[in-house]
């Protein structure tokens, strides 16, 4: 059971990753597309990549994940720290759809102003988020490191909700 809930988590998570890395890598490329035939592969590779591919796998890693940290009765501290940057992730994940649906705007002129198109954000800077973060999720989880300093830091964090020390 524990070996398959690893399985489908790691594979999931590994789409789910190549979807952060490879969707604003095309809203990259893409995302100043001026002939019309560009513009629609450019809008249905994002799209069907973002709801199709990346989110599908994103549930996936997220539920399997969240059994197997169950099954396994794994409640470390590097566990947290794992699920920062996996935290990290989902915003960026919800960034990236964000500005996925905002490009259509960009192209046809709507939203606040309908004489000019919305003017998206860089997207490399999801990279610089997800790069950082996918190194130490991969860190975290092969070195599993003791993190007892850090509980000394921030003695709150073994403390049990509601209770009083």
């Amino acid at each position: 059971m524990i070996a398959t809930l690893k399985a489908i988590h790691i594979a999931a998570m590994l789409c789910w990753c190549a979807g952060l890395v490879a969707l604003p890598l095309l809203l990259i490329t893409y995302g100043h597309a001026q002939r019309q035939l560009r513009y629609t592969e450019f809008r249905m590779l994002t799209h069907y990549g973002y709801v199709g591919f990346a989110t599908p796998a994103a549930v996936i890693a997220v539920v399997a994940g969240t059994a197997l940290i169950f099954v396994a009765e794994v409640f470390d501290l590097w566990l947290i720290a794992k699920l920062a940057f996996v935290s990290a992730m989902a915003m960026v994940h919800a960034w990236i759809g964000h500005l996925i649906e905002q490009s259509g705007l960009q192209r046809h002129g709507q939203g606040d102003d309908p004489t000019r198109g919305y003017r998206m954000p860089y997207p490399g800077i999801a990279l610089a988020v997800i790069l950082p973060a996918i190194a130490a999720i991969l860190w975290l989880v092969l070195a599993k490191p003791d993190l007892a300093w850090a509980a000394e830091l921030l003695p709150f964090i073994q403390e049990p909700r509601g209770q009083l020390p």
